[in-house]
Parts: C-alpha cells; structure tokens; sequence
C-alpha cells in the first residue's frame, strides 16, 4: 500500500460514517443539543496517568468534559430557549488528545462521542449507556456487574479489604506478570495498605484477568468502583457500608469503550482530588498540571446534577465492523498523520 493512503478501506469509512448518523439521530431524539468545545484550552482534567499534549502553551484536550460542565454550569438548566427546545441534555463528537498512547487500541488523537444528561442518576445513567450499546451494537441490553463482584467472582477476594501485600500474592499465585516496580512499592510498611499502591495492583488484575472477560457475550457495565478511583464521580456507601465511586464503564469483547460518572458538584472535593493526584504524578515523575480550572469556577457558582459519559467511537467502530486495529477504522492514524 501506498505510504500516503488510508489505512482504513472506504467500506469501512462509509460504514463509520453511517454509524455517526445513527448516534446523530439518537441524541437528537432523545433530547440532546450537540455543541462544539475548544481543542485547546488553559485547563485540562488532572488524571493520575494521563499525560495531555501541549501546544501554544495551552493543552489539547484529553476529553472535552470541563468545558461541557461549564456549559451545563452557564444556566442550562434555567434557561427558557432549552426549556421550549425539549432539551434536557448536551452531546458532542470531537477528537482528543493523549501523550504517548499509540498501538493496537490506541492513537494519539482519537475521536470521542461525550454526553451530559440533567435528569439522570446514577441508575439512569447507566441504563442510558446500555441503551445506547444496542444502537451501536445490536447485541442487547448491557449486564451489569459491579466491581466488587467482578473480582470475587475471578479471585474470591473482596476489592475493598485486601492489602497490596495479599493482591500481590494473588498474582504470583495466578502467573501474572508486573513491572519491578510494582513490588518495590510494597516493601515500605508505611505504605503497604495505601489506597495508591492498592489501586495499581487491583488495575493490574483488572486488566490481566477479569477486563478480558467482560463482554464477551453481550457489553457489559462494571459499576461501583473504589471511591479512590472516582476522578469526577460522586461516592456513597454501598449495602455493604464500603465507599464506592458512582462510577460506570462499558465493555464489550474484553475492550473498554466508555467511562460514566454521576457527576460530582462539590468543588471542595475535587481541589483535594486535584491535589492527591499531582502528588501521585510527582512521585511517578510525571508533569504537574493546573489545579484551578473552569470547572472549578463552574462548580462553585452551581453545577446542576447530572451524569456524563465518554466513549470511544474509534474503538466502537472497530468492534461493530469486527476489525483488527484501529488503523482499520481509521483514516491516518499517528504514523501516517
């Protein structure tokens, strides 16, 4: 093939093409104004590993999720025009950015279908997600499993009251591989139970073991996350008295395709997240990011309730199509672009 050519043959964009006509007509239906964000921006959402990338001293946006949340935050949910409308949620298809994330899943640059819905809780938001699988999939209504249950049913642990020490004998007893590092992190009693080292050796026996699993015959909803991985979602107890984060992700043939959140309004709460987070990133050696934002300005001035969404439409094409890579689906993808 041609260096210059697309790596995705014109069935396959044809195909993509009508795929995005069908989301088009399903937000519309279901009451969604489609807006339009800046790519570039002075603030970006301060993820423990996610690197943006930088241009003209502003970053690329790793999701257009802060500036939507300063949409919803600029009277929404008052406004007359939206009222008379019958709009009651935003919707937008844009690309995004991330530094050094490139292979069989992942491009640099990547295309993201993200959504806000005033009306929704945690319980409506995931059914909207499950809705919105079937239009994308035709392969029914997402299963819901929660967290805790995924990794009982795969480890007969509970996620929640187990140390590093115990989950890094449990991937020694399961032949699973991790980074030297890993182990180091475990060896200083003072942080043997931090809720950081646990989280990186929970997404370790995620990934390895039960994320391969998950949608394997119809998409599948993890729900209930550990409330130290709620990045932007609300928390509460479950029956259990455990902190959860109100924090859902579809999958679907073992890939993860979107990340949902009953939406946390509580600014207080996310500085601490922020700070946490750029402490995390110091220690990993990463590039501190902003801890003002927008958002936060939007939150302090009232941010209505609501749950949101990201998904990945490169991804969702290359599962619907059956395709090997994303470089099927796309047409330049990073090494051509």
């Amino acid at each position: 093939m041609n260096e210059f050519a697309s790596t995705a043959s014109w069935d396959h964009l044809v195909r993509r093409a009508t795929m995005l006509e069908r989301v088009r007509h399903f937000f519309a239906v279901h009451g969604f104004l489609e807006v339009e964000t800046p790519l570039l921006s002075q603030d970006t959402v301060v993820d423990r590993y996610i690197d943006p990338l930088r241009a003209e001293g502003r970053f690329l946006q790793t999701s257009p999720e802060f500036a939507m949340k300063r949409l919803l935050a600029s009277g929404m949910d008052r406004s007359e025009a939206m009222r008379k409308a019958g709009f009651r949620g935003l919707w937008q298809c844009c690309k995004a950015f991330r530094q050094d994330e490139s292979g069989t899943l992942h491009n640099p640059e990547f295309t993201v279908i993200e959504w806000y819905h005033l009306d929704h809780d945690f319980e409506s938001g995931i059914n909207f997600l499950s809705d919105f699988s079937e239009l994308l999939f035709n392969r029914g209504p997402a299963k819901r499993i929660t967290y805790a249950a995924a990794f009982e049913a795969e480890f007969g642990m509970d996620p929640y009251r187990v140390t590093a020490l115990r989950l890094r004998k449990i991937a020694d007893e399961n032949h699973i591989a991790y980074p030297e590092d890993y182990a180091k992190k475990i060896t200083d009693e003072k942080i043997l139970d931090s809720a950081e080292i646990r989280d990186l050796w929970l997404d370790l026996l995620l990934s390895e073991r039960i994320q391969p699993k998950l949608g394997s015959q119809q998409p599948t909803i993890l729900t209930e996350y550990p409330a130290s991985q709620a990045a932007l979602a609300q928390t509460r107890n479950d029956a259990h008295g455990r902190l959860v984060a109100e924090r859902f992700e579809l999958y679907l043939d073992g890939v993860e395709l979107a990340n949902g959140y009953h939406e946390l309004l509580d600014p207080a709460i996310l500085r601490d997240r922020n700070r946490e987070n750029n402490r995390i990133r110091r220690g990993e050696s990463r590039m501190e990011l902003p801890e003002e934002s927008g958002l936060l300005a939007a939150m302090e001035s009232g941010l209505p309730a609501s749950t949101g969404c990201a998904l990945g439409f490169d991804r969702a094409v290359m599962l619907a199509l059956k395709a090997s890579r994303l470089a099927d689906v796309i047409a330049f993808p990073w090494e051509r672009a």
